[in-house]
Order: structure tokens, then C-alpha cells, then sequence
């Protein structure tokens, strides 16, 4: 079991991540700004459940050979980008709709939290996170490590999923009031895609 001095300072650690914007605050803030607090929290819960993917696949080891090899950290990480930029084209050239009176949104959450899953899972950085920071964590004398890997990495994702919700609220709330302006109506698809086509940009140029 994980000592609770070391499982504080590690939750103390992650808040400090989790509430600084970062690529999964910007995408969930994105989306319920423009379809509304309900999307954004499916986007949250698609980057949660990515990131307790990726901490399975760092306690089965998979993470460290994506790490060792640069072949397949670089299939994976542009496979992530050009699906990022895929995301992006698409709102972008989608015609937005004319009436949201009716519940028609640009994105369903559904649609929202599959998209995120791909784009958190895809993502060889979020990885390699993974992989260097919950072993700082771990103490062997204190029991099984996949264990206590298994912890750290579902805490991680619900302090994050947690943020998400803090952010879809203001997000949402402020949206609901931008939606009822037909020039954000017009602007919301292509300002959205922008924020992932230059998330996908970025990832293709990051270095390991």
C-alpha cells in the first residue's frame, strides 16, 4: 500500500498539473464552449479514460517500449497529430447550424468523449509522462509496484477529470450565452478546428 505522506504529496503535485491549461483543458473548454457543459464533461471523460489506458499499458510495460523505440514513438506520435489535424479539418469545413433551439449541437457528447479517448490514447507524450512520473512515486518496500503504479495512474485521472468539470461549467455556462449570437454560430466550427489542427501541428514537431 502507498504511504499517505507520499500519496498527498503526490495529489498536491497533480492538482498543480491538472489546473494549469494545458492541451486536454484547451480541447475540453473548446468543446463546451461551443456544445455546451454536457460535451465538455464526455470530452473530460474521454481524457480520463485515455489516461487510465495509458496507465495500464505503463504497468504491462507497453509505455517503455514505445519509449525505447523511435520507430514507434514516432508512428504513434504522428498517427496522434494527423488525427488531431483530421478533428480540426473537419470542424472547420462542417457547416454550423443555423437554429440551436432545437438541441442541435456542432458535436454530440458521445461523439466528444470518442474523440478525446483517440486523441489522449494517441498521444506518445502522455505516455512517456506516464512512464517518468508515477515510478517517482513508487516504493518498492511498500508492496506490489504494479499496484501501486495502477493507484497513482486512476488518481491522475480523476483529479484531471475533475478539472475538466470545473472548466466545462464556465466554459458551458459562458457558451450558452455566445451560441445565441449568429456570428459565433459561424465561427465556433473553424475556431474549434484551428485549436486542434494547432494542437496536432505542435505534437508533430515535438521531439522525444
Amino acid at each position: 500500500m502507498i504511504d499517505h505522506t507520499v500519496l498527498a504529496t503526490y495529489a498536491l503535485v497533480v492538482l498543480g498539473f491538472v489546473f494549469i491549461p494545458g492541451p486536454a483543458t484547451l480541447l475540453t473548454v473548446a468543446r463546451a464552449t461551443t456544445s455546451g457543459t454536457r460535451v465538455g464533461i464526455a470530452t473530460g471523460t474521454g481524457i480520463m479514460a485515455g489516461d487510465i489506458l495509458h496507465t495500464v499499458m505503463a504497468v504491462v510495460g507497453i509505455s517503455a517500449i514505445v519509449a525505447a523505440s523511435a520507430t514507434l514513438f514516432n508512428i504513434v506520435k504522428y498517427l496522434g497529430a494527423a488525427y488531431l489535424v483530421y478533428l480540426g479539418i473537419k470542424a472547420i469545413l462542417d457547416k454550423a447550424p443555423v437554429d440551436l433551439g432545437q438541441g442541435r449541437l456542432p458535436i454530440t457528447a458521445r461523439q466528444a468523449f470518442r474523440q478525446s479517448i483517440m486523441a489522449e490514447v494517441l498521444n506518445p507524450k502522455t505516455a512517456l509522462f506516464f512512464l517518468a512520473f508515477l515510478p517517482q512515486f513508487v516504493r518498492p518496500e511498500n508492496g506490489s509496484v504494479a499496484a501501486q503504479l495502477t493507484i497513482l495512474g486512476v488518481l491522475f485521472a480523476t483529479i484531471g477529470f475533475l478539472s475538466t468539470i470545473v472548466y466545462s461549467v464556465a466554459a458551458g455556462s459562458l457558451g450558452s450565452v455566445l451560441r445565441r449570437n449568429p456570428a459565433v454560430l459561424k465561427w465556433q466550427g473553424k475556431i474549434v478546428g484551428a485549436i486542434y489542427c494547432g494542437l496536432g501541428a505542435s505534437l508533430a514537431l515535438e521531439e522525444r
